[in-house]
């Protein structure tokens, strides 16, 4: 699918508020709500967009404490992989993990409450996990940027 500047400005408008209606949106992009509810539906469709979120405020939920934790795996087997991929979707503190390049194998994402509660989840769930040779944890101080759009 080729996006045209409607479909990517109608993309960027809802990654900015995904609950607008069909009319707000026609108004600001100057074409019927027909229109834009049938390019909305295309793009679903299409898999462009995949889903549509709620984004909580990890304040009010007492998930503010954002850790980065690098991963290196004791060796970069098939099974070694296939083994920590499977356990570590299994652990709800972790929002994110990818396999990565460089020095360690994967980089992953924590959201808990506290310094407390991260000892506890790495002590009795993280290096739980088989197949781990070291970790490497990175504690945020403060957020700078973190958004969720890309611009098309």
């Amino acid at each position: 699918m080729t996006l045209d500047k409607t479909d990517k400005k109608l993309i960027n408008l809802l990654q900015k508020d995904s609950k607008q209606t069909t009319k707000q949106l026609s108004i600001q992009l100057n074409l019927s709500v027909t229109a834009v509810y049938e390019r909305i539906k295309k793009l679903e469709k299409e898999k462009v967009i995949e889903k549509y979120v709620a984004i909580i405020n990890k304040n009010k939920i007492e998930k503010s404490f954002l850790v980065f934790c690098h991963i290196k795996l004791v060796q970069h087997s098939k099974e070694y992989v296939i083994t920590f991929e499977r356990e570590i979707l299994k652990l709800e503190e972790v929002s994110e993990c990818f396999h990565v390049s460089g020095d360690y194998d994967y980089v992953l994402k924590i959201y808990v409450k506290d310094m407390d509660a991260y000892r506890d989840f790495m002590v009795t769930k993280l290096t739980a996990i088989k197949y781990i040779g070291s970790t490497h944890s990175i504690f945020t101080i403060g957020k700078v940027k973190n958004t969720t759009s890309i611009n098309v």
